[in-house]
């Protein structure tokens, strides 16, 4: 399986070919950051098998070492966005010796719904650029229609907000909201000396799976962001404080009292559960 990728020139001289690597020749306003180790990359397709069967999106290619270990996994076909011309020249023998499998699309993810590009079961599979992860994901839990898993690489300190316990002092929006639509687990964590050029910080794989969520369920996405975004935008305070923005004061007595909830405590501590029956009196008001 996969050998005729086996072929394909060592990533590294795809990279100096195409100057990608040169003193302008990658970009940091797109956050550009590759892997050329392949044993990383198959083991981040890995994480999202099987692929057999589904479409696969993926988001900054590069020079392509993780498209090539999402081909070897025989996918129906592979989506690569890509906004750089230079990486875009680079994927060319890739996107040849694939046979119709691998299509480039040439734009920016933030502007390209996945549902918009293939009617069916996909996944998502990115090593995300780290200036636009945290928004390109929330655009993406806005619509998890037809997406069986994402298979996400982020800052590390992004992926523990993004998997952090209530209590801790990662946990925040982005937990509540990601954890409520999706399980979430934090894979592996990569060292900064594996990508080039080295990152400052650590990265990690967090793979999701969207749960089974009625439209009620969802209705209740938009309530959630307000709430959290209150309580959590001033997480020092009490919520009897934070939380004045978002209810009136009598609705936040009555939120108090018949939710259990003290109001000396503070966001941190909140269940996702309690975050949702907030977010149920909110939308019930």
């Amino acid at each position: 399986m996969g050998n005729k990728y086996e072929k394909l020139p060592p990533l590294r001289q795809i990279v100096e070919d195409s100057g990608l690597l040169s003193r302008y020749g990658f970009s940091k306003k797109l956050g550009q950051n590759f892997l050329f180790d392949l044993d990383i990359t198959r083991r981040i397709a890995k994480t999202a098998a099987p692929l057999n069967g589904y479409n696969v999106i993926e988001v900054g290619p590069g020079p392509g070492g993780l498209t090539r270990a999402i081909l070897e996994l025989e996918p129906n076909k592979v989506f690569a966005i890509e906004k750089d011309p230079q990486c875009i020249s680079a994927l060319t023998e890739l996107t040849v010796l694939s046979e119709g499998t691998l299509s480039i699309i040439e734009g920016d993810a933030q502007k390209i719904k996945p549902q918009e590009l293939i009617n069916g079961p996909l996944k998502i599979i990115a090593n995300l650029p780290y200036n636009v992860g945290t928004k390109l994901l929330i655009g993406w839990l806005h619509d998890l229609t037809n997406i069986s898993s994402l298979t996400l690489m982020f800052q590390k300190e992004v992926a523990l907000r993004i998997t952090a316990s209530p209590g801790t002092k990662d946990y925040g929006r982005l937990s509540v909201l990601s954890q409520y639509l999706c399980n979430v687990s934090r894979v592996f964590d990569l060292p900064p000396h594996v990508f080039k050029p080295a990152p400052k910080v650590f990265s990690s794989v967090v793979h999701f799976v969207p749960k089974t969520r009625g439209k009620h369920d969802l209705d209740l996405v938009p309530f959630i962001e307000k709430i959290t975004g209150a309580a959590f935008s001033q997480r020092r305070k009490m919520l009897r404080t934070s939380l004045k923005s978002v209810f009136s004061e009598i609705n936040l007595d009555k939120v108090f009292k018949i939710f259990n909830i003290s109001p000396t405590e503070r966001a941190e501590n909140l269940s996702i559960e309690q975050f949702i029956n907030l977010a149920q009196f909110m939308s019930s008001i």
